[in-house]
């Protein structure tokens, strides 16, 4: 289940202002008492594995022999097959098994940007090739998904019947139905995702499979100019997305984004020029954002526009354009970091970042990653500051908040749980989610009817049977109060999207907790004696 979210169109939003003495009296007072295994350093390796894991009990299709998930079998086997289209594969987004392209290619391009970013530190953690396996199961998909230039699928069942069900993948007897998009019924916002999740792939196989990555950049190409060429938002051709993925935000942030990526991947100066033009009345350059989510792209669209600034080889026409970027990204950073002049990005007395009620984590984790990613770019151009309307802030204070993020994700908060199902000693053991919820395929083969996992299992008081490793449920509310009850789905749904910016983010700081750990060792070990 999904909300309805809310686009706040302000340009400006204004957020409720935290007496922040009373906030440090309070958090000081609840880890006063909290217990010193709350606030021990953790296992970010750990967390990386299993965040990966999770993208393999999120899978449709047929499974591969070396399936990790055991308790998972294969499902969705026909997709497709009324259209005559080959739809088999992909994931499913939630809790639930419809196969939704918005958020899905989203997901894929916060994989694929952790891995660009953090390559290095994922092989260091022993994660690379899962890494890559979780980006290419779903771009296989896009590439079927994608039977025409100007034609892609971007939905596999019906939210509505769906819901209605509470079954295993494996038994799934609910609507199979696909929708597409194309020049009649254009969806330039899942278009564009789509286009920027294969161009960020593209640039990830660049080396380990240059035929793979030629492909999938080709595909990028010919799904930008048909988003671009054919403008519309997609949940106005494809109706039964709007209850669940609506686009709010509209199709130009994708757009922008999709344009960035492709100038990534190819070097061509005319994706670059693209976002240059069109910056203002896309809104890059002028919309203020404290969020970033599958729907609202432009504090990514900033953050990358600012990368290429800093990097130092843009011409004065364009340097321009890109230091409205700029502002606008560091509007975003200021936000997170408390130290925008009164705009800033709500915390909780336990110290979560929290936007809205419904999947709140979404909001943490591609915070966490960007304060990451821009604390990188800042480093790299030499930057030791960036000035908020509120004061000077460093690199340091970026990864600091990020690692604060993480750490409340992983159990460094108030109720003391582990809000990544699956690590630590205490997390979610009733996810809203309909195959961890009821008993194996693989121990019972017995068919499970439609309302006959609502009688048998939904309501069951005892843990889920199965527990699905890695995912990040939606999480505490704004008072750092989180109920663990299967049919509370604003809390305990999980989504691939709140998973997979944590890729990255876990990445770096293992690497950064090893090399912490190192330097300490090295300054304890005494100095060897001179003969």
């Amino acid at each position: 289940m999904k909300p309805e979210e809310r686009l706040e169109r302000s340009s400006r939003r204004s957020r409720s202002s935290i007496d922040l003495t009373c906030t440090f009296k309070l958090v000081a007072l609840l880890w006063a008492v909290l217990p010193m295994a709350a606030v021990e350093a953790f296992d970010y390796k750990d967390a990386l594995s299993k965040s990966l894991l999770y993208f393999e009990a999120q899978r449709s299709g047929h499974l591969p022999y070396n399936q990790r998930v055991t308790w998972r079998g294969h499902s969705g086997l026909t997709d497709g097959l009324q259209q005559g289209v080959d739809l088999v594969g992909g994931y499913y987004d939630a809790g639930d098994h419809v196969k939704f392209g918005l958020p899905m290619a989203f997901t894929i391009t916060m994989l694929s940007w952790s891995v660009i970013e953090y390559g290095d530190e994922i092989a260091a953690a022993g994660e690379y090739h899962h890494a890559l396996e979780a980006i290419k199961w779903g771009t296989d998909y896009f590439i079927k998904a994608h039977t025409h230039p100007y034609v892609l699928w971007v939905e596999v069942g019906d939210g509505d019947t769906d819901h209605y069900c509470w079954q295993r993948p494996e038994d799934m007897t609910t609507s199979r139905q696909a929708y597409k998009i194309d020049t009649e019924n254009p969806g330039s916002d899942v278009a564009g995702e789509t286009a920027a999740a294969m161009a960020a792939a593209s640039i990830v196989f660049q080396k380990s499979n240059p035929h793979y990555s030629h492909l999938l950049l080709h595909h990028a190409q010919q799904l930008f100019e048909f988003a671009d060429k054919y403008r519309g938002k997609y949940d106005s051709s494809v109706r039964e997305a709007k209850r669940y993925y609506p686009s709010w935000s509209g199709y130009q942030d994708e757009l922008l984004w999709a344009a960035l990526w492709l100038h990534r991947a190819t070097g061509k100066g005319a994706y670059l020029e693209y976002v240059v033009e069109n910056g203002h009345g896309f809104g890059g350059t002028g919309w203020e954002m404290a969020e970033f989510s599958w729907d609202v792209k432009y504090a990514g669209v900033q953050i990358l526009a600012t990368k290429l600034l800093m990097e130092g080889n843009l011409p004065e026409s364009q340097r321009q354009a890109a230091e409205r970027y700029r502002s606008k990204a560091e509007y975003y950073i200021c936000a997170c970091l408390n130290q925008n002049n009164g705009s800033n990005v709500h915390r909780t007395a336990g110290g979560m970042l929290f936007v809205r009620q419904w999947n709140n984590m979404q909001y943490v984790s591609s915070a966490a990653f960007l304060l990451s990613v821009y604390s990188d770019h800042l480093n790299k151009a030499g930057q030791r500051e960036l000035q908020c309307p509120d004061g000077a802030v460093g690199p340091q204070d970026l990864v600091a908040l990020a690692k604060s993020q993480a750490d409340y994700i992983l159990g460094a908060n108030p109720m003391r749980t582990s809000y990544l199902v699956g690590y630590g000693r205490k997390y979610p053991m009733k996810v809203h989610h309909r195959g961890s919820s009821i008993v194996s395929y693989k121990r019972n083969q017995g068919f499970i009817g439609c309302m006959q996992g609502y009688y048998d299992w939904y309501g069951r008081r005892a843990p889920n049977p199965n527990v699905v490793i890695g995912a990040l449920v939606g999480g505490p509310d704004s008072r750092d109060k989180f109920r663990d009850n299967r049919g509370n789905y604003m809390q305990t749904e999980a989504c691939t999207y709140n998973t997979a910016p944590l890729v990255g983010v876990f990445a770096k700081l293992h690497r950064s907790s090893d090399q912490h750990i190192q330097i300490q060792e090295e300054m304890s070990t005494p100095a060897s004696s001179s003969s």
